[in-house]
C-alpha cells in the first residue's frame, strides 16, 4: 500500500548511516514524490522564511513548530526534528508512522514530510486558531467560546478518540490528550494532535508493557502510578478536558478551593451536594443550556472515576452526549488522582467496550435511543477496543510532566 511505502521510506534515514543507506535516502524524495507526500527542503525554507523566529508557533514534543505558506497559498505547520534529542527521534518516527495511517475530521492531517541531510521534518495542515488551552485558560479569549462551541469541541474530540480507539486501521491510544493537544480550525472544529507518545494497541493483545509518558493533571492514576495502559487512560484525560472546558480552570493548577486537591475533586464535591453547576465558567452565565452543561459535568465525572473499569468507553460517551439533556445517567464514583485509592469492581483486563460503572446501563445502546445525528457516528459498526493492563512494577511518578517512551 502507498501509506506503508511512505512509512518504510521515511524510517530508512534513521536506521543506519552506511553508503547504501545514504543512497536510499537520496532516492527518498523521488519515491515519496510518487506518493504525493514529499516536500522539498527548499519549499519549506521559502514557506517559513528560512524558519524565521517570527513564524515559530511553539515547541513540540520533538522540536520547534513553524507556520508557513506555500506558493499555492496553502498554510502549513512545519515540525522540525531537534537533532540533539534521541527521544525526539523516537517521537518523530512514532508520529509519522501513526498519522500516515489515520484520517478523520477530528484528527490533525499529516500532509507530508521532508528529509534533507540531517534535517527531518513533518508537514501538517495549519489550524489558524491554534490550541484549545489558549482560549479556555485566557480571561479574554475564553469569551469567544460560547456554550455551543464548547459542546461542539467536546463532541468532536469524543468522535476523534472513538475513531482512534475503535475505527482506525489499528487501535491507537494517544496517551497525551490535553487542552494544548487539541487544535482548532477556522470553523472551531477540534482536531487531536501530537502523536509523539501514542501507542498502537493491537486487537489481539490484552496487555501493554510501557513506561509512563504524558502530562501531569491529565494522566489516569492507574497509568501514572502503576504503568497500566489502556484506552481508559485516554477516557480519563478526555474527562479532565471536559471539566476544564466547562469551568475554565486548569486541573493541575487548581486553587479555588483549598480543601480540594484539584479540579476533579472540587467538581465531585459540588456534584455530591447537588451544586455541580457552580463549577461553570462565569462567561457561560447567560447560556440557556443549563441541563446540557450539567449532563457534560456528569459525563466528565464518569470519565475521571478512579477505577478504570467504571469509566465508560468512548462509544458510550458518544451515546451519553447524544441523549436529551436531563436524561438520567449512572452515578459517578470518586475521581482518581495521584495517591487516590479505589476498589476494583472486576479485573483490569476486561474489554473496554463492555465495561461500565456500578448501576450503569449497557454500553452498547442502540442509536434508536438517541436523539440527533451525532449518535449515528458513535453507533456505527466497528471493532471493539480492548482495555489493557500491564504486569510492570509501579514506576516512580515524574513530577516534571512528560516522560520518555520505552518500546
Amino acid at each position: 500500500m502507498m501509506k506503508s511505502k511512505f512509512i518504510s521510506n521515511l524510517m530508512k534515514p534513521f536506521k543506519f548511516h552506511s553508503d547504501k543507506d545514504v543512497s536510499k535516502e537520496e532516492n527518498l524524495e523521488q519515491i515519496a514524490a510518487q506518493e504525493q507526500k514529499v516536500f522539498s527542503f527548499e519549499t519549506l525554507v521559502a514557506a517559513t522564511r528560512d524558519f524565521h523566529p517570527d513564524n515559530k508557533l511553539g515547541q513540540g514534543g520533538f522540536g520547534p513548530v513553524y507556520r508557513g505558506k506555500l506558493g499555492d497559498g496553502r498554510e502549513i505547520a512545519v515540525k522540525k526534528l531537534s537533532q540533539s534529542s534521541n527521544q525526539g527521534k523516537k517521537e518523530f518516527m512514532n508520529e509519522a508512522k501513526l498519522l500516515a495511517r489515520v484520517q478523520h475530521r477530528n484528527v490533525v492531517n499529516l500532509l507530508g514530510y521532508c528529509t534533507h541531510g540531517a534535517e527531518k521534518i513533518l508537514v501538517y495542515e495549519y489550524l489558524p486558531r491554534e490550541s484549545l488551552d489558549k482560549f479556555i485558560f485566557d480571561a479574554e479569549r475564553k469569551k469567544e467560546l460560547d456554550w455551543k462551541r464548547r459542546f461542539d469541541i467536546i463532541s468532536g474530540v469524543a468522535r476523534g478518540l472513538l475513531y482512534l480507539h475503535e475505527d482506525s486501521p489499528s487501535p491507537i491510544i494517544h496517551r497525551d490528550i490535553k487542552a494544548s493537544n487539541i487544535l482548532l480550525d477556522e470553523k472551531w472544529v477540534p482536531k487531536i494532535a501530537d502523536f509523539g507518545m501514542a501507542r498502537l494497541f493491537p486487537e489481539d493483545q490484552t496487555h501493554v508493557n510501557t513506561r509512563v509518558a504524558g502530562t501531569n493533571g491529565y494522566m489516569a492514576p492507574e497509568y501514572l502510578m502503576h504503568g497500566r495502559l489502556s484506552a481508559k487512560a485516554d477516557v480519563f484525560s478526555f474527562g479532565v478536558v471536559v471539566l476544564e472546558l466547562i469551568s475554565g480552570q486548569k486541573n493541575s493548577t487548581f486553587y479555588l478551593d483549598i480543601d480540594c486537591q484539584n479540579l476533579l475533586d472540587w467538581a465531585y464535591k459540588l456534584y455530591k451536594k447537588n451544586r455541580s453547576l457552580e463549577i461553570m465558567d462565569p462567561t457561560l452565565a447567560s447560556t440557556s443550556a443549563i441541563e446540557q452543561i450539567a449532563t457534560c459535568i456528569h459525563i466528565g465525572l464518569l470519565c475521571t472515576q478512579a477505577d478504570p473499569v467504571s469509566r465508560p468507553n468512548m462509544r458510550r460517551v458518544g451515546v451519553m452526549l447524544s441523549k436529551k439533556p436531563g436524561t438520567t445517567l449512572e452515578e459517578p464514583t470518586r475521581p482518581g488522582y495521584p495517591g487516590s485509592r479505589y476498589r476494583r469492581t472486576r479485573r483490569a483486563t476486561v474489554g473496554s467496550s463492555s465495561g461500565s460503572g456500578a448501576g450503569s446501563g449497557s454500553f452498547g445502546e442502540s442509536s434508536s435511543h438517541t436523539h440527533n445525528t451525532f449518535a449515528s457516528t458513535f453507533n456505527s459498526n466497528s471493532a471493539s477496543a480492548t482495555t489493557a493492563s500491564t504486569s510492570l512494577t509501579s514506576p516512580r511518578p515524574d513530577t516534571r510532566g512528560k516522560r520518555p517512551i520505552q518500546g
